[in-house]
């Protein structure tokens, strides 16, 4: 099977922590276990990682996001954000505009979105989300 993912802000923060401290934990594990999974990041995902102080060199960060495809924003992206932005205005279960960008961008790909804030991003109809470790 040719499994494909799109890995969350909270997940690549995750597994730089554990890289960094040297202690593989919940964020490790998963990738260790979806070895042949291709990964993903979102364009939002991209540039919230270069917000963080951890990885603001730019050599760091081009080399930390080296081995994930980032994908960017098109129409069917768009598209999938107005939906969504619609159906949890309407009712009453807005997420923040980053992660709402990052679900369009899921379910315009049909890929599933890797994190720990489940509960938050299943807000999303028709998102398919995977939890790697305890909730956000």
């Amino acid at each position: 099977m040719d499994e494909a993912l799109i890995l969350e802000t909270t997940y690549l923060i995750d597994l730089e922590r554990e890289a960094a401290r040297r202690q593989p934990g919940p964020a490790t594990a998963f990738l260790e276990g979806h070895a042949e999974a291709r990964l993903h990041v979102t364009f939002t995902v991209a540039g919230e990682i270069a917000a963080g102080a951890s990885l603001s060199d730019r050599a760091r960060w081009e080399a930390f996001l080296a081995p994930f495809r980032v994908l960017g924003c098109d129409r069917d992206v768009c598209w999938e954000y107005g939906r969504a932005y619609r159906y949890l205005s309407d009712n009453g279960l807005l997420i923040g505009a980053n992660d709402l960008w990052i679900a369009a961008t899921a379910k315009a790909h049909g890929l599933p979105v890797v994190t720990r804030n489940e509960k938050h991003f299943r807000r999303v109809p028709g998102l398919e989300v995977r939890s790697y470790g305890p909730p956000a």
